[in-house]
């Protein structure tokens, strides 16, 4: 028999707020702490009687299984978008305003307006809905944690694409983050026009 990892509590939380609210959608990014590459958003509406299996905070979910989710949310979402904030964007406006970019982005390509966005961490973007943030969200909302398979998956995916334009940089092992091999990477290459000026300064200038 298969075995069923189901975290109700996260579907639980959002069929709470659904006596309030009719029409929530969870947001939340991915990529705000590499070097090089885009930011990414997605703002998910599941449908009010989706419920799936091993769901939960994209970081506590291996690759593989993260690329099964991806396309069970698709499937099961009333709405879906995912957005992004360039490099440009993030070095002229920093990381955390080109963050609430990318989420507002998110949020207004849904095709539907919310009652409520529920916002992953402890900031709030400016949107045309009503919004509240909530700590560690993608542990606790099962709307937030479809949106952090979204983020999370569309940029793996995005780092493997620039991994095939420069492929001395190796962003499909790291992608973008600061180890050790792109550190070295780096330092043997130089920052290419995908990597953020504002993340290097000290090797930028």
């Amino acid at each position: 028999m298969a075995r069923i990892v189901l975290h109700k509590e996260l579907f639980d939380y959002d069929a709470e707020l659904r006596k309030e609210y009719h029409v929530i959608c969870g947001v939340d990014e991915a990529g705000r702490g590499p070097l090089a590459g885009d930011v990414y958003a997605a703002a998910v509406i599941l449908n009010n009687d989706a419920l799936i299996d091993y769901l939960n905070d994209s970081k506590k979910i291996s690759e593989k299984r993260r690329e099964l989710l991806y396309d069970e949310v698709i499937a099961k979402a009333d709405a879906y978008c995912v957005a992004t904030a360039s490099v440009q964007e993030i070095d002229e406006l920093n990381i955390l305003q080109a963050t609430m970019l990318a989420m507002r982005r998110a949020v207004d390509g849904l095709g539907v307006h919310p009652d409520l966005a529920l916002i992953d961490g402890n900031r709030l973007p400016q949107l045309e809905c009503e919004s509240r943030f909530v700590i560690h969200g993608d542990a606790v909302s099962a709307s937030i944690a479809a949106a952090s398979i979204l983020a999370k998956v569309s940029r793996d995916r995005y780092m493997r694409e620039l991994d095939e334009k420069y492929p001395e940089y190796c962003f499909s092992q790291h992608k973008g983050y600061g180890t050790k091999l792109h550190y070295e990477k780096l330092a043997e290459y130089g920052i290419s026009d995908v990597h953020r000026k504002t993340f290097l300064k000290k090797l930028y200038d």
